[in-house]
């Protein structure tokens, strides 16, 4: 059984699951299906072709599923894909996605969405990714997982975040960040490693030691970034390094932000 307000608009068509709450003055769409236990506080609007998995909760004045904010936009079939168990504050809006940037706007698992953040067509958004207040993510960018983007930042569309970067409050993004990377700065500069994140997720001291090494080799190491980035993949035993490897060495659409750059 679910709990469904006399206010709120199911439209036909709309899957609920079981143990749903849907709060007074929420729409939901034909296309829109819910999971198991998805809460709807009040004046939710879940629209367009959007799935919303188990647990997940979606606080008063937030829009999930609307046609992206792309002039290209000519009203063809797109979809907004949300995981489980996110907690989506107030005021958060996620546009579904576009055909020319694949269809899909994805959010994963575990993630918080503070208030009044927007994830933007195309984007891919990994698991356990908080974004803070009144933040934005533009069109096709890329979060990986334990990603946090502080208040009233910008990611720049196109750009990559790689597996738990850090980007500090009132900076603009505006090239792709290695994994573990600390941001900071208003024209966001990559100014080190997300230490404390590390450390919180339980890394092994010797693959944060090597990590701290390999920063300093792609600061200060001679040849191009990405040069100086195949020469740590042919050295390094560590994991964590081989994914900065990875992500650089990667397809991409962006320059990087660089130590010191």
């Amino acid at each position: 059984m679910s709990t469904i307000h006399s206010s709120a608009i199911i439209e036909e068509g709309a899957k609920i699951g079981e143990g749903c709450e849907i709060g007074p003055f929420c729409l939901v769409g034909p296309d829109v299906v819910l999971g198991d236990r998805v809460v709807l506080k009040s004046h939710v609007v879940i629209t367009g072709d959007t799935t919303i998995g188990d647990d997940t909760v979606v606080f008063a004045f937030s829009v999930l599923g609307e046609i992206p904010q792309d002039l290209k936009f000519n009203g063809e079939k797109s979809r907004t894909e949300i995981g489980k168990r996110n907690r989506i504050r107030e005021h958060v809006t996620i546009n579904a996605g576009t055909e020319g940037g694949g269809g899909v706007t994805k959010v994963g698992d575990d993630g918080l969405f503070m208030a009044g953040c927007h994830i933007a067509h195309d984007a891919q958004v990994g698991d356990r990714v908080i974004v803070v207040n009144s933040s934005a993510i533009a069109g096709h960018c890329v979060l990986e997982d334990d990603v946090i983007i502080g208040g009233l930042s910008g990611i720049h569309q196109w750009v990559r975040i790689g597996q738990g970067a850090i980007i500090g409050a009132l900076s603009m993004v505006t090239n792709d960040v290695i994994p573990h990377g600390l941001v900071q700065a208003p024209r966001g500069e990559l100014d080190g490693l997300n230490l404390v994140g590390l450390k919180r997720r339980g890394v092994p001291r010797a693959d944060i030691t090597a990590l701290r090494a390999a920063f300093q080799m792609l600061a200060q190491g001679d040849g191009t970034f990405q040069e100086r980035a195949r020469r740590l993949g042919d050295e390094t035993e560590s994991d964590y390094v081989r994914q900065i490897v990875n992500f650089v060495t990667g397809d991409t659409d962006r320059s990087f932000l660089t130590p010191g750059g």
